[in-house]
């Protein structure tokens, strides 16, 4: 069934929206929480349909990594254990001896194995931090400390006198080997937004010729001015313009329009969208990287290649601690010098730099990281970026689509207005016996209603569906049509208008009821506003979070959505790239951090813009694909979890980065010798002792994050 929306809106519709695109590029040489960014730069432009090599790239290259590192955590392990057979501040520690001819050369042979094998990731990290980041984080920090132990034990095996640092060097590669393995698997996901995209177009056509004869062929083969020929339920191939025919199309994925646009010769149609009962000749205008999916694919290629990369917050308190290290251990070298030896002052130095890595580092963030993650698999919150998740405690602003993020997507019937004469379920009963003929969506919000009023359903004979203004069949004998306000006008047939004006002036879609030229009534539909949108509008509103809405829909809809819900703000009739410019606005107007909450293919290059990209599980698979954070339960109240799961996190990573690095804050002096001359002098073998206490206490406190869930 085909349904204008009303007098003033029935050329309105066709915003376009577009997609976001966010990856967690996991290289062995990165941090496993790293900074959004597309690794999909080999994928061609759907000129051609070229998928870019597989739509499980990302994601086994991810699993990969995540085993890459498994194994290194085992094999370090393994080696690990004579090591510390082997290391006299083990010995000593315990109290055993143990050494034979060659064993500081075997003792050297197996730390040179770990650090070379399992330090890889850490020394690649670091060159990555330094030379493409620009700046030091957690692989900076880790491989300042290995660097510094392995190169002093290895002058203390052949060149100068001291103790070595081998059984640190090893414990500290596999605690922080443990700690990446343990965050990358936490994370695992797939990401393949742009494969997505480009699926969405057919791969074939029907090509008309000059004779009307049709030849299917590959898309990629067509140029401008070709004829193409659309069948009803069928993709539209590309973006064109209708020469010949009418019909509803469902731009929806493509526009966020929540009711399918009435097409007509003249008008324009948008490649990937569906074609409803009526069959369409379109003439080409725009092929390849010209076409509409195209520019979307390449917007959302962009954002990705653009995202802030803020550095996550074990990266952001690991530079710090890596820039204490550099100071006080240069400060300690250049002391001792002058005050003592070179091979004194070397092994001050290399102590601090040492402790200035804590052990526990390596595994608080990724412990938290792991219980948070566990926690939102509970709370049906999928966390797909932990760098962006973190930062969603700072949000001031939540950016809400509307179609399918605030309402179902789904019409419903609001009021139904009967003609004097008639009841209201005789009204309901005619419209969805003629209505359950149709798979149209308003034909679909009657066709609930009838069933949830249970009424019984009459024959229907000769139906008839007439394109762009209703439907038309027998009921009982009797002729009875769905129609259109316009098709109203065209049949002269009079109605009460007033009425009419205040449903449109609410946004609302009107259907009249006809019976043998006599009006029935009419019946006013919208889409339904889910029921949890009233709840996490207003406890955001309460915490002071501005709360917008950018749609697709028209601005009649929109106003009366907002004003429903008590919105901040509203914006109405959004092409895809102006939505992700107002987020973009909104960031550049002094907003600490934009979420965007989505669930369609418009909504990417929005969800990529913002700096949380939300998606309402039950949406487009592209949606979900480029969010940091998918609501699997496709609860908009979920989005207050989020946040509050957010702020409970960084409370526990604060506490573990106190219990982490405290000690060792505390210790670098006593490292450094300040207090050497009151005989205190922390030695490898004490800072060991504590380090490991430091770790058990980590370990234990994240296991405590609790977060009350707000949809109860």
């Amino acid at each position: 069934m085909n349904h204008e929306k009303d007098l003033h809106q029935e050329k309105e519709h066709g915003s376009h929206e577009q997609p976001h695109h966010s990856e967690q590029e996991m290289e062995t040489q990165q941090h496993a929480t790293n900074h959004k960014k597309g690794d999909h730069e080999t994928h061609e432009s759907h000129e051609g349909h070229e998928h870019g090599g597989g739509h499980g790239g990302h994601h086994d290259h991810h699993a990969h990594m995540v085993e890459d590192f498994k194994k290194r955590f085992w094999i370090s392990v393994i080696v690990t254990i004579p090591i510390a057979a082997l290391a006299p501040m083990i010995q000593e520690l315990i109290g055993f001896e143990f050494s034979f001819p060659g064993s500081d050369i075997i003792l050297f042979a197996l730390a040179t194995f770990i650090f070379f094998y399992g330090g890889k990731p850490f020394l690649t990290g670091a060159r990555r931090e330094i030379t493409k980041e620009h700046t030091p984080g957690m692989m900076t920090l880790i491989s300042l400390a290995i660097v510094a132990s392995y190169v002093y034990s290895s002058l203390t095996t052949f060149i100068i006198e001291g103790s070595d640092f081998y059984f640190e060097l090893a414990t500290l590669i596999d605690i922080m080997l443990l700690g990446h393995w343990i965050e990358m698997k936490s994370q695992m996901g797939a990401s393949k937004a742009l494969e997505e995209l480009i699926e969405l177009m057919p791969n074939d056509a029907h090509k008309l010729d000059e004779n009307g004869e049709t030849t299917t062929v590959p898309v990629e083969e067509l140029h401008p001015g070709d004829r193409i020929l659309v069948k009803s339920g069928e993709k539209v191939p590309l973006d064109g313009e209708i020469t010949k025919g009418e019909s509803s199309v469902d731009e929806s994925m493509l526009t966020g329009e929540s009711v399918p646009v009435d097409k007509q010769p003249g008008e324009k149609v948008i490649g990937g969208s569906m074609n409803g009962n009526g069959v369409l000749t379109v003439t080409v205008e725009k092929v390849g990287a010209e076409t509409y999916l195209s520019q979307v694919v390449e917007l959302v290629r962009n954002a990705q290649a653009t995202k802030s990369r803020a550095q996550g917050f074990a990266d952001t308190a690991a530079k710090w601690l890596f820039y204490i290290a550099v100071t006080a251990g240069v400060l300690t070298f250049s002391y001792w010098i002058a005050a003592a030896d070179f091979e004194f002052a070397l092994e001050r130095m290399v102590t601090v730099l040492i402790i200035a890595c804590p052990h526990a580092l390596g595994l608080a963030m990724p412990l938290v990281s792991s219980v948070s993650t566990s926690i939102a698999a509970r709370e049906g919150l999928l966390i797909r970026n932990r760098t962006q998740f973190e930062t969603a405690r700072l949000v001031d602003t939540v950016v809400f689509d509307k179609t399918g993020t605030l309402t179902e997507g789904e019409f419903g019937v609001d009021a139904l207005i009967p003609a004097e004469g008639v009841e209201e379920k005789e009204l309901l009963g005619l419209a969805y016996a003629v209505e359950s003929q149709s798979d149209h969506p308003i034909a679909q919000g009657i066709v609930r209603e009838g069933q949830k009023q249970e009424i019984t359903r009459q024959e229907v004979t000769d139906y008839e569906n007439l394109t762009g203004r209703g439907l038309t069949a027998k009921v009982n004998g009797e002729t009875v049509a769905i129609y259109s306000p316009g098709a109203m006008k065209e049949k002269d047939i009079d109605f009460d208008y007033k009425r009419y004006e205040e449903f449109s002036q609410e946004g609302k879609t009107v259907v009249f009821v006809v019976k043998e030229n006599e009006l029935q009534g009419m019946i006013a539909l919208s889409d339904i506003i889910r029921e949890s949108a009233y709840q996490v509008i207003r406890e955001l509103n309460e915490l002071g979070i501005e709360t917008v809405m950018i749609t697709g829909d028209n601005e009649k809809v929109a106003a009366s959505v907002g004003k429903e819900l008590g919105l901040t703000r509203v914006e109405a009739e959004v092409l895809p790239d102006e939505k992700s410019g107002h987020i973009k606005q909104l960031k550049e107007n002094g907003k600490k951090k934009v979420a965007m909450v989505g669930d369609g293919i418009n909504d990417a290059p929005a969800l990529t813009e913002a700096d949380i990209g939300i998606a309402i599980g039950a949406g487009t698979d592209v949606a979900i694909e480029t969010a940091d954070v998918v609501l699997v339960d496709s609860d908009p109240r979920d989005v207050l979890n989020v946040l509050n799961l957010s702020r409970e996190t960084h409370k526990k990573n604060i506490q573990n980065l106190i219990w982490a690095a405290g000690y060792n804050i505390i210790a670098i002096p006593l490292a450094a010798g300040v207090l050497i001359n009151q005989g205190i002098l922390i030695t490898p073998a004490i800072g060991a002792a504590i380090m490991s206490l430091s770790t058990i206490i980590v370990a234990v406190n994240a296991r405590l994050l609790k977060v009350e869930d707000q949809t109860k």
